[in-house]
């Protein structure tokens, strides 16, 4: 996703396809967040039934821990790490979890600040991404947990 001049624009897209398909109406439409870290990007050999799968972003101040499938406290002198492969499901009138995630920001760049652009956006924010954690959100907001697409600022 971090080749991509405008991800908003891909991301919409992709749910646009999966509502077309479907003859679902759109805005009631979300992304489900499936963490394929059993896979790498160079294991897909075919296209998900619907969705996409994105890779190539870093979370800065923790970690993604394989063995529990969840975020966890950084380990010593990491301060970026890769996310695994995600597969960003779209599901029909999907329900928020209120528990055992991290609502984790997506920005571009390091830089967590951008210009509001013509439709009142950051042009540095992507999105909201749901991380499994069993941890409650404050812990995760105060150390300023983010994710990004690039680690330059």
């Amino acid at each position: 996703m971090s080749g991509f001049f405008f991800p908003q624009a891909f991301l919409t897209g992709s749910i646009q396809n999966y509502a077309r398909a479907e003859t679902i109406a759109v805005d009631k439409i979300a992304f489900d967040y499936i963490f394929k870290d059993d896979l790498q990007h160079t294991d897909i050999k075919e296209k998900p039934v619907c969705g996409v799968l994105c890779y190539g972003m870093y979370l800065e101040g923790c970690r993604w821990n394989y063995d529990t499938h969840m975020l966890d406290e950084s380990l010593p002198k990491k301060l970026f790490v890769d996310l695994p492969l995600i597969w960003l499901k779209p599901v029909e009138e999907r329900a928020i979890p209120e528990s055992g995630i991290y609502k984790c920001p997506v920005y571009k760049v390091l830089s967590r600040t951008g210009t509001l652009s013509t439709t009142g956006h950051s042009t540095n924010f992507v999105m909201w991404m749901e991380v499994p954690s069993d941890k409650i959100q404050q812990i995760w907001i105060k150390a300023g947990i983010a994710a990004f697409l690039s680690l330059r600022y």
